[in-house]
């Protein structure tokens, strides 16, 4: 597989206008020219393995970041989470919840599970595309990881 078919951000989010919102974003302040959008968990999952309908992309290509909705259909967005910190080949994705629930249960839970961020989607359009903004460049832009 090529660089042009580097995936930079997977953002997995099963409602429509929020993702629209988030890809809106992230290409308005260029933050990432490959995006992938997937609409729940199994997809992710699929897609981050080689499975299904992706059993042909190249699994090496791993996304510098995954932003991960947390109540999706199929596989919601903790399962997902554990898959993700389970695989050696995925274990060290960076993975931020971007997600409505406030609920504290969730952040302790997807914290325990090993996630790197955990944000709360702000209902005001503005607010909401500064936070995906600020997500990207810092998760995309900003952070190094290991290249293992």
């Amino acid at each position: 597989m090529t660089d042009n078919h580097l995936v930079e951000i997977l953002l997995v989010e099963d409602n429509k206008n929020d993702a629209e919102l988030a890809l809106m974003a992230l290409e308005e302040f260029r933050l990432s020219n490959k995006i992938v959008w997937l609409k729940n968990g199994k997809e992710a999952l699929d897609f981050l393995f080689g499975e299904g309908e992706y059993s042909e992309r190249d699994t090496a290509q791993k996304p510098r970041i995954i932003l991960l909705d947390l109540k999706m259909p199929k596989v919601d967005g903790i399962e997902a989470l554990k898959a993700i910190r389970a695989d050696k080949r995925t274990k060290y994705i960076p993975v931020t919840m971007l997600t409505s629930s406030k609920e504290e249960r969730d952040i302790v839970e997807t914290y325990k599970l090993g996630v790197n961020s955990y944000i709360v989607k702000p209902v005001d359009f503005d607010q909401f595309v500064k936070a995906v903004k600020d997500i990207g460049y810092y998760w995309g832009l900003l952070n190094q990881r290991p290249s293992a």
